[in-house]
Parts: C-alpha cells; structure tokens; sequence
C-alpha cells in the first residue's frame, strides 16, 4: 500500500513537472525575440513647417525623441529609482521581496494598492506585451524581464526605459516631457524639476501639474524624500528643491493658427504616402503657409463675423418681440465668470484662400470658425452658388469675342423659354412689358425664366463696362445668350471651375455650386495676365534622413490672351472704383475684384486681387439660411477681404498693374461709349486691344 502511494506521489509530482516543462517551453516559445529591443525605431515625430521654416503643427501617434542615458541627469535618474524601483541595480529583473511585500499591502487594503512590477519588468510590459490583466500575460513579463537582465546592462534597461515611459500630454520619454512641460532639454532639468517628473509615471493624469499643481508638489515632495531616505540627495538639497516654484508652459486655450491648412496636408500626406509613413515616420513637411498672412486671416474672419453674430442677435431679438417669425432663436450661455449670455442659436461661418496669383503659392486657408468644432474646410471643400461673381467668366469670353468696354447690353426685364432643347427669348421679344400675362400663365413654369436685376431697376441700353460695374443681372444674361452658354461653360472650365455647370443663362448669375478655391484659382486668371496657375500649399517633402521624396514647383498654362486678361481686369477694378466693390477703396492700393450675392442673401462673396496677392472670401450659414436683407457680397464680405489684405499687405510696396504691349488707352464719354476729350466732365479712360477702340466723337 505504501509502495503504491509512493508510486502515486511520484507520479503526480512527474505529471506536474511535464506539465509545467510544458508550460513553460509554451511561454518561451511565444516570447518576442529581445532583439526587437536592440531594433527598435520609436516612432518619430512629422513636422510641417511654414515658408519661412517656422514648425507650423507636428504629426505622431507617440511623441519622443531618443536620447541616451549620458544626456539624462543624474538625479532624474535617481529620482525615477527612488519612487519606481529602489532595488533595480540590485534585483536580476524580478525583486521577490517587493512581490511579497505588494501582495501582503494589498491583502490588508483588500485593493490593489502597491505593484510589485521592478522596473525591467515596466519595460517589458510596455514594449513588448498587451495591456491585458491575466495570468499567462503576468508570467510573460516575468520571464522575459529575467532574460532582459540577462542580455543587458542596468544602464541599457534604465536607458530604453527612460526613452519609453509615458508622462502625460502625449510626451513619450523624458526628452519629450522635459520639453511639453518646462520647454527645455532633459539636460537643463533641474533637480525639482527632476523630481516633478518622476512623479508622473504613476499616473500622469492625477498627478498632471497642469490639472492640479498642489497634488503634484505633494508628489513631487514624496520623490525628493525618497531620494534622500536612499542617499541620493542631501536634506539641505531636499529643502532647497521643495521650496522651488515649478515654471510650466502655459497650455493654450486656442487652437494652433492654421488648423485647416495642416488638415489639407494631412490629408494629402495620408493619401499620398499612407497612415503609418505619415505618422511614425518624421517626415519634414515644408509648407507654402505665410504664417503671418494665416493669423491675420484667422482673426479678422473671426472678428468679423462674431460682429455679425451680436448684430443678428439684435435683430432676432426685435423681430421675436414683434411675433415675427426666425429661422432660429436664441440660446443661452454661462460664461467664465458665471454670467448668463444670449447667444444665436446658430452661428454663421466663413472662408478665406490667400495666395499668390504669380505663383499659385497658397499663403492662407481659413475653412471656418473653429476646426474644433468642425473639421470641414468651406474653403475647398464646400460647394456654394457663387452669384454674380460668376459673371467673370461671361464677360472673359466677351471680350476674348471681340467685345469692347464699351459694347451695348440691354437692361431690360426680359423672359426666356425653354424649347427644343435650349433656352430662347420668349417671342423674340426684348422687353417683358411687351408680352401680355395671359401668355405667361399659359407656359409651363419650369420652362421659364424671368432674370431680374438686385435692384428691380432697369436702365434700358447700357454700355458693357458699367453693367459688369453696377452688377446688372439682365445685361448679364443678355451677354451669355449672345455668345452662347456653352462658351461660357468652355471658358470657366479652362480657368479652373471643375464642378458640375451646364450651359444655361442662369449660369451667368451663379446658379450653379462651385468651390472657393476653384474661384480663386480661375480670378488668378486675370491677376496673372491670362495665365492659369496650379493651386498648391506644399514646396516639398523630406524623409526623416533628409532624403527628398517630392518637390512641387509652379505649374501654369496660358489660357486667354495678355490683353483680354488686361480688359477684364480694368473691367473689375472699375467694380472696385465706383461699383459694388466699393468698399474696397480703404485698402488704400489698386485693386480688381467682383462681389457676389446669391437669391435670399444665403451667400455673400468677394473675390479680389492686387499684383502681390489674391484673396476670396465667402461668409453664409451651413444651412443655407438668409444672411438678412441687403446682406450682400459688398456689404459682408468686401469689408473682410479689405481688412485682411490691408494687414496681409501692410510694408510691402504699392504696385500698380501694367498694361500689355498692344493695349490703347482712349478717354471715353462715359454715357455714350463714344471717344471723347480727355478734359470733357464724362471722360474716362478706357482700355482697348488696339484697333478696336471707337473712332466717332461724342456731340453730349
């Protein structure tokens, strides 16, 4: 009986050995080989800079840079042994005695209130296991913190440690922490500051000096007193470093300048080059952004229409007051101080694209109030009809025609049937007044149309320079319908305009949606004198060697002539003189440019340039809800446009734009378009490809 207890003893304890052989040959077989160590690449950080070179935003999935352990001081090292691992030049990767130990405080607390994880066993965990809490997990970092010890030195292992470990804020690694939270090397810490971030390991949000900066000098305190319990310092360094005030960086309320420019990189990057290159491979990103021109852009926008936002505030109130019927109400807010504020319910937004026209360089993009509350960028990507500064295009293709400035449009109300497949004069008739409205109501509605001018004021014959000037929709209309509106559809798109448009009239007047950016891209056109050039905000792109992978340069094509370019540009800046720019005039320099304004007042445009830069701005609401009556591109957005330039170009030179060889200047009598004296009190002067200027004198 005994000898078969022995046998069954025996036995069992073979069992357990095999199984535990087996376990145990499982667990090695499924560690990681530790030279991933030796290989390791963190993953490093993508930084986009602005033209000048200034790092504009960075992009990373772990912020760090490696430094070694010769860079790192001496007490910060200390520090980190005394509060994570006092036996770590002792222990062989596990230390038994803090297990125990843990275990025994833990017990008695009946929660887990101490770990007994060494500091080679941390490294372990972090770089190469899950975060997952089992058993299997438990012995995996076990062993292989026993084969760490083995392989390295203390001074690697506390080296890659020190490189790894995560204090808060994103930093990964004490170069990175150093800097987010004092602005400085790891080497310049001192000894409190040394301290602070030992403390933060633990638990980097509790003991945050940004979110509570009384529990992280508590922290702070217990570190130091560990230290000196060890030997590392002495009392009097223990007082001295106490008694130190921490100096952190100011976390920013505000986003960063720029936000929506850097999306449109990172997009780009992302699908040029793929998610893990753009994020973990340190990529050198030089931008086209003026920094400057970007925050001047960002702020007056914001200004603006904040201003806007009080006035509609206003003006809800009053229309509330009398039961008269809103689109939206009122909301209110508590601000920092506790105050109750009346805010609209909705805010209305904007857009603005800075470039240079010579070049295509774009120096700003503002897509809106605030990335943070939302990402979609109204510069690129949001489709809005653009009103009357569509008519740039018509009047292009008229002049490339043979049209002159001074060319006769009817402004005139006018109807226009749809039939055998295009738009036509109802009757041939060229007033409204002379079709009776028992023919009206006759034709189907969706086969009419009846363009009326903003003003529902018509002059009757009307020269071609003042009807673009004063915005005159019907004179518009009869333009397109005399050069036909698939010409028109030719010329926008070989400006630029790339979304859908079909020849229709009411394609003159922006009935169709289209992009800012391809606006702005199609008035550089002119600006450049005929030349359409390539939009693009990226110069090139550097590996983190410095190995170049791409360059862009300026890519242009004639697309009209000098001297139509040259027309319609004198065209515009009569707009900006005496027309519905006119607001423009407190930039101060000659500038070109065309206001638009959609039905109902959903959309407010301008879209201007001088010879070192151009600008568009839109401003309206996501909804397409009224921006209020009269609320047009001249009244809303010209003033915008005015007070970004007039910063964007504040100390640079005032250029003038240059007339093209083959260009005729011939004063005008403004009323008739015929020639005129210069000294005659309706005199203008007027540009003309030469051979098309008037030759008869006017006999007002």
């Amino acid at each position: 009986m005994l000898m078969i207890k022995r046998a069954l003893v025996i036995s069992s304890l073979v069992f357990l050995i095999i199984i535990g052989y087996a376990i145990f040959r499982n667990l090695i077989m499924e560690l990681p080989p530790l030279s991933l160590l030796e290989d390791y690449e963190p993953s490093l950080v993508t930084e986009i800079y602005s033209r000048n070179n200034e790092v504009v935003d960075e992009l990373y999935v772990e912020k760090r840079k490696f430094v070694h352990l010769n860079d790192i001081p001496v007490d910060l090292q200390n520090a980190i042994i005394a509060i994570e691992d006092t036996e770590f030049f002792r222990h062989w990767g596990i230390n038994i005695k803090g297990i125990i130990r843990a275990m025994w405080k833990n017990i008695r607390a009946r929660r887990i209130v101490q770990g007994g994880s060494t500091l080679t066993q941390q490294l372990a965990k972090v770089m190469f296991l899950t975060r997952e809490r089992t058993l299997k997990r438990k012995l995996k970092e076990l062993l292989l913190a026993i084969l760490l010890e083995e392989r390295y030195s203390k001074q690697e292992i506390l080296e890659f440690y020190l490189n790894q470990i995560y204090f808060g804020k994103g930093a990964y690694g004490v170069e990175q922490a150093a800097r987010v939270y004092f602005n400085k090397s790891v080497k310049d810490l001192n000894l409190a500051e040394c301290a602070l971030l030992a403390g933060l390991p633990k638990a980097p949000a509790r003991y945050s000096p940004f979110k509570n900066l009384p529990r992280s000098y508590r922290r702070r305190a217990i570190v130091l007193r560990r230290m000196r319990e060890l030997g590392f310092i002495s009392e009097e360094e223990e007082k001295e470093a106490r008694a130190t005030p921490i100096v952190l960086i100011p976390l920013s309320e505000r986003e960063k300048p720029g936000a929506y420019f850097v999306e449109e990189v990172r997009k780009y990057l992302e699908e040029k080059y793929g998610y893990n290159m753009m994020y973990k491979a340190g990529l050198k990103v030089y931008t086209t952004m003026d920094l400057k021109i970007q925050e001047i852009a960002e702020r007056v926008l914001n200004e603006s229409l904040e201003k806007f936002d009080e006035e509609k505030l206003k003006e809800i109130k009053r229309k509330l007051e009398r039961g008269i019927e809103v689109p939206f109400g009122i909301i209110e807010e508590i601000d920092e101080e506790g105050n109750k504020i009346e805010k609209v319910e909705v805010k209305v937004q904007g857009a603005c694209i800075v470039m240079d026209p010579r070049t295509g360089e774009i120096l700003a993009i503002v897509g809106g109030r605030d990335f943070r509350e939302s990402k979609f960028n109204r510069a690129f990507q949001a489709r809005r009809q653009p009103g009357s500064s569509f008519k740039l295009f018509t009047y292009t293709c008229a002049i490339d025609k043979g049209y002159t400035v001074v060319s006769k449009l009817e402004d005139t109300p006018r109807a226009y049937i749809y039939e055998m497949g295009k738009w036509k004069l109802l009757s041939k008739t060229t007033d409204l007044s002379d079709v009776g409205p028992e023919i009206l109501t006759k034709i189907d509605p969706d086969k009419i149309w009846i363009p009326q001018n903003y003003t529902n004021k018509y002059k009757g014959e009307t020269l071609l320079f003042d009807a673009l000037r004063r915005s005159v929709n019907v004179c518009a209309v009869d333009l397109i319908m005399k050069i036909g509106p698939l010409e028109v559809v030719k010329y926008a798109r070989s400006m630029g305009i790339t979304s859908p448009i079909a020849p229709t009239p009411s394609l003159t007047l922006g009935g169709y949606e289209v992009t800012l950016l391809e606006m702005v891209k199609a008035y550089s056109v002119i600006a450049n004198g005929g030349v359409r050039t390539e939009p693009f905000f990226i110069y090139r792109i550097e590996d983190n060697e410095g190995n170049i992978l791409e360059v862009n340069t300026t890519k242009q094509q004639r697309v009209i002539s000098e001297k139509t370019a040259y027309i319609v540009l004198w065209l515009l800046q009569q707009v900006c003189e005496k027309g519905t720019g006119w607001y423009t005039k407190y930039l101060g320099r000659v500038r070109a440019g065309k206001t638009g304004t959609t039905n109902m007042f959903t959309d407010a445009w301008f879209i201007g340039f001088t010879p070192q830069l151009i600008c568009g701005v839109w401003v309206g609401y996501d909804k397409k809800y009224t921006l209020g009556k009269r609320k047009s591109g001249g009244v809303v957005a010209a003033p915008i446009w005015t007070k970004i330039m007039k910063e964007a170009l504040k100390g640079r030179p005032v250029l003038d734009f240059i007339p093209p060889s083959g260009i005729v200047f011939v004063p005008i009598d403004k009323n008739t378009g015929l020639r005129t004296f210069p000294d005659s009190p309706n005199a203008i002067l007027a540009p003309f490809t030469s051979g098309t200027e008037p030759v008869e004198f006017s006999v007002e």
